[in-house]
């Protein structure tokens, strides 16, 4: 998984797989769905991110232990 934040367009991208993006769709205003030839979401774009994310240049990552999974 890669995320990317660009400063210059204020956009948020978060890639699942390295998968060319077959067709995309605007799930709600500003959030963009990509998805692969099998329908498999492969990555999605925050437009306007310094407006819908709190800190879009600060990344938590958080693994769960695998005892704690329902």
């Amino acid at each position: 998984m890669k995320v990317i934040y660009d400063s210059e367009t204020d956009t948020l991208t978060v890639i699942f797989t390295d998968t060319p993006v077959a067709e995309s769709d605007e799930d709600k205003p500003g959030v963009i769905l990509d998805y692969d030839d099998s329908g498999n979401l492969v990555s999605l774009e925050i437009l306007d991110a310094s407006q819908r994310v709190g800190l879009p240049t600060q990344i938590e990552y958080q693994m769960v232990p695998a005892a704690a999974r329902p």
